[in-house]
């Protein structure tokens, strides 16, 4: 299987679907659904690029709901910050309006908030497969942040119904995840 040519075609379609907003709107539905009855108080994410599914409107809902629900709990949403070094992520809080400035892939990362440490961590998928394994952009970053937290997040790929790859190889360093959804629904586990 050839990665970088997947990976380009994946993305190249996912940024020509005539039907991206509406795909949108149905996978915030989807996640809005998935999330409701989790206990969980801090979430990360990511900030979309190349046609991404953008989770943080859903997100924000999720974090204001619970608060209005119970005032005592404080919800917090995180997104990644690259460690160059060690060639994985730490997640800072985000919220609407804070201030932000770009990684060294030019992607914005919350500037100077607080170092959080997600229960359950949304992960974008390129493409993904059997088995709840997904197809990044090959930097491996996610794979080796959540090889080294512990305790390991629950894991969940967002993706549109174009990335599933139906005869998809993982390699032996991928990290299977825990589910995935997409704007049809749960796709993993079945």
């Amino acid at each position: 299987m050839d990665k970088i040519a997947l990976r380009k075609s994946l993305i190249e379609a996912r940024l020509n679907l005539p039907d991206r907003l509406q795909r949108a709107e149905a996978l915030q539905s989807v996640m809005r659904i998935w999330l409701v009855g989790r206990s969980d108080a801090v979430i990360g994410a990511y900030w979309p690029i190349k046609g991404e599914f953008d989770p943080l409107p859903a997100l924000h809902r999720w974090k204001e709901d619970g608060e209005l629900q119970n005032e005592s709990v404080r919800r917090r949403i995180g997104l990644p910050v690259m460690d160059k070094e060690k060639k994985t992520l730490t997640f800072h809080v985000w919220y609407p309006g804070c201030p932000m400035e770009e990684d060294a892939f030019g992607i914005p990362k919350p500037k100077d908030t607080e170092v959080v440490v997600p229960t359950l961590l949304f992960v974008p998928c390129v493409g993904y497969g059997p088995g709840g394994y997904r197809l990044g952009y090959g930097g491996g970053f996610y794979d080796r942040t959540l090889a080294a937290l512990a305790p390991k997040p629950v894991t969940v790929g967002l993706g549109f119904g174009q990335g599933f790859i139906d005869d998809f190889e993982p390699e032996p360093h991928d990290q299977p995840l825990d589910a995935i959804l997409n704007d049809h629904g749960v796709v993993w586990p079945f």
